[in-house]
């Protein structure tokens, strides 16, 4: 078994890879602010099915597991995570619904969120090279 095929990090690797696309589509956004019927785009976080395995990315999942009675038992359903999606109300006359403001944040959050993947996968990677031996 390869490093790359263990799943944590694979989800890691793929959590970096979406963030990546991500930070694209949020470039797009900023950069199309002034096009005329320019619609901002969002990319779909990936999900994860009820029994922890990554929907739609083949990757194997970590599953849940119930280790002690006094534990809470799952049902099976994940709630769906709240999202901010509502009407826009910043539409210029052009027709251009991109906020600048919102983008930004979205942009810089998305930064934080994969240094701290990519933290966590530096540090899985040494951890395995520290049990090995190396």
């Amino acid at each position: 078994m390869s490093v790359t095929d263990l799943p944590l990090v694979a989800m890691l690797r793929n959590r970096m890879q979406w963030q990546q696309t991500r930070q694209k589509v949020l470039a797009e956004n900023v950069a199309n602010a002034d096009t005329p019927g320019f619609r901002a785009r969002e990319l779909k976080a990936p999900r994860f099915r009820p029994d922890g395995s990554l929907a739609a990315a083949g990757l194997p999942g970590v599953g849940m597991e119930r280790t002690s009675l006094v534990h809470l038992a799952g049902t099976g359903q994940a709630a769906p995570a709240e999202e901010r999606t509502g009407t826009r109300f910043e539409m210029m006359p052009s027709g251009n619904a991109v906020s600048l403001e919102d983008e930004m944040l979205k942009a810089a959050g998305n930064q934080g969120d994969y240094q701290l993947a990519s933290l966590l996968y530096r540090k899985s990677l040494q951890t395995l090279r520290t049990a090995v031996g190396k």
